[in-house]
């Protein structure tokens, strides 16, 4: 019995979601962008894509974006249970006089973690950053050693720690790629106690402090992360925003005040998801096509998509977008799952044809012997195949 090949041709209009690639490479082609920030890095986490820089590896002061390190150690704490949200830090005389953005802590008062972590996040205070840090690691300079392990184990291999706050010092520095492996790790980390970076509004000692993240007031989506700024850094803004399951985040540093933070910051996330979309193929597993079956158990058996296709691509490039399937058939008993069986072939215009494997989505046993020999002859006489 001879094996024909068996085609299938599929035009797709629209889709849902993505993921897959690699946070070094820049996706330019499609974001043509630009703008005045002095560092910028735009980065999709469904694909782990960077796609758009502007001197993302160019050595910058982080401001208070070095609070969302402060943040990790502390939900790091928190996740282990050696740190629980009611425990109490006692505000230090250092802490209490901290200048910059405060929450407003009382000298030698006992603040929950909770608080503090509100106090830091919603209000960006120093204050909260100094008592944080000297009740996890004893004192500040304990803690910013304790910063750079965990920059260290995190991949930011351009960043320096000298403090919990960011206040100004002459070794502190990061890059713009590094604050995006934090914010990705923090995002990936601790989902749950992500979520205190989209609150909007913190009260403390019956002060009502606004978060400081223009884009939670003006962006469908937005759910962090920190604003940051010095004479020296400029106004910087770490913002994450999430639409229909794609998350993109972007860091910006170098701008002259708030307002151009603010407008610019807007601008990008609004480029990005009027530009760039997300196609997702065979995110579940559901069978593509039915293949006839030769001398099994079964008649026929459903080929699946080896795994998932995930890619960003223009809104253009979506609506012209084919599939071909391509399998064998009929196949031969006996068909372990997995098997590869065929090929899907993704041909996205202007681009590279992508394929992925069709694979059997279960096995299927060989009939017996006498099943068998009834089943050849019956298709020698009628061009038949039964199965048992």
């Amino acid at each position: 019995m001879s094996n024909i090949y068996k085609k299938q041709t599929i035009v797709i209009f629209t889709f849902l979601i993505i993921f897959f690639i690699n946070i070094n490479q820049s996706f330019s082609k499609i974001l043509d962008i630009k703008t005045p920030a002095k560092q910028v890095i735009i980065y999709d986490h469904e694909v782990d894509e960077v796609l758009f820089e502007k001197n993302a590896d160019q050595l910058m002061k982080p401001a208070s974006m070095a609070k969302v390190m402060t943040s990790y150690i502390v939900f790091d704490r928190l996740k282990d249970k050696s740190l629980n949200m009611s425990d109490t830090f006692l505000v230090s005389d250092k802490a209490w006089r901290m200048g910059g953005s405060r929450s407003f802590l009382e000298l030698n008062s006992n603040v929950t973690i909770k608080d503090l972590l509100l106090g830091l996040i919603v209000q960006s205070g120093n204050d909260a950053a100094v008592v944080l840090a000297e009740g996890v690691s004893g004192d500040e300079e304990a803690f910013s050693r304790e910063m750079n392990r965990y920059a260290k184990t995190l991949g930011m291999k351009d960043t320096y720690f000298t403090n919990s706050t960011g206040w100004p010092h002459p070794d502190l520095q990061t890059t713009s790629r590094d604050l995006i492996i934090l914010t990705k790790r923090i995002i990936d980390d601790f989902p749950e106690l992500y979520k205190l970076f989209e609150k909007k509004i913190f009260t403390y000692n019956k002060i009502k402090q606004s978060n400081r993240n223009p884009l939670l007031y003006t962006m469908n989506g937005a759910d962090g992360l920190k604003t940051g700024h010095t004479n020296e850094s400029g106004y910087g803004l770490i913002g994450s925003v999430k639409r229909n399951d794609r998350r993109v985040t972007i860091v910006i540093n170098g701008l002259n005040s708030k307002k151009k933070r603010r407008f610019e910051s807007k601008r990008l996330f609004n480029i990005v998801f009027r530009e760039t979309t997300l196609l997702s193929l065979f995110s579940n597993q559901k069978s593509l096509v039915e293949a006839n079956v030769w001398l099994g158990k079964k008649p026929n058996v459903s080929l699946v998509a080896s795994k998932p296709f995930k890619k960003i691509i223009s809104p253009f490039e979506l609506n012209k977008t084919k599939i071909k399937l391509e399998w064998m058939d009929p196949i031969s008993a006996p068909i372990t799952r997995g098997s590869i069986l065929g090929k899907i072939h993704i041909n996205i215009p202007g681009q590279q044809i992508f394929q992925e494997d069709l694979i059997s989505s279960e096995n299927i046993s060989k009939m017996s012997s006498l099943v068998r020999v009834k089943s050849i002859l019956k298709y020698l006489l009628y061009g038949d195949i039964v199965a048992d």
